[in-house]
């Protein structure tokens, strides 16, 4: 098995369904990953068209458990007197950059626009995201790691 970090780039997203009547929508995005959750800013008055130019990482096992290797990109209107209202969701699927990256030491799925779809599953505007896979080198025994009846010393 191998571990890595996987750097989610959330560069835009362009053409969203707007949520609100009366003022443009506050968009923020929830990026979701095997348990894992990160949070954009949200772009105060951004509309349909938001930039948000932000990096997150993600620790990465592969294989790991289960096989679901999606990356999931919720987008959501922040709303101040009632509750956030959801936009639309994409979904990256990453076993592949994460087996080449295995493979290789590292990996890049350069900027790429998604598709962006409420949950009735139609279409609402799209999201560009780039992703980058490094293998963590591998490391010596833990500090708790038995090695042959004695504890491993790391002096």
């Amino acid at each position: 098995m191998a571990f890595g970090f996987m750097e989610v780039e959330l560069v835009k997203a362009k053409g969203l369904h707007d949520t609100d009547v009366f003022a443009r929508m506050d968009p923020y995005v929830l990026l979701q990953y095997k348990g894992q959750e990160r949070k954009s800013r949200v772009i105060h008055e951004g509309g349909r068209n938001p930039v948000w130019n932000e990096k997150f990482v993600f620790r990465v096992e592969y294989p790991g458990s289960g096989d679901q290797y999606k990356l999931n990109l919720v987008i959501m209107d922040k709303d101040v007197f009632s509750a956030d209202d959801f936009v639309g969701q994409a979904a990256v699927h990453v076993k592949d950059l994460l087996a080449e990256g295995t493979e290789k030491g590292s990996a890049v799925l350069r900027p790429h626009k998604y598709s962006v779809v409420r949950a009735d599953q139609s279409y609402c505007g799209e999201i560009e995201v780039g992703i980058t896979f490094t293998l963590k080198e591998q490391e010596y025994a833990d500090d708790d790691e038995d090695v042959g009846g004695w504890k491993q010393s790391f002096f």
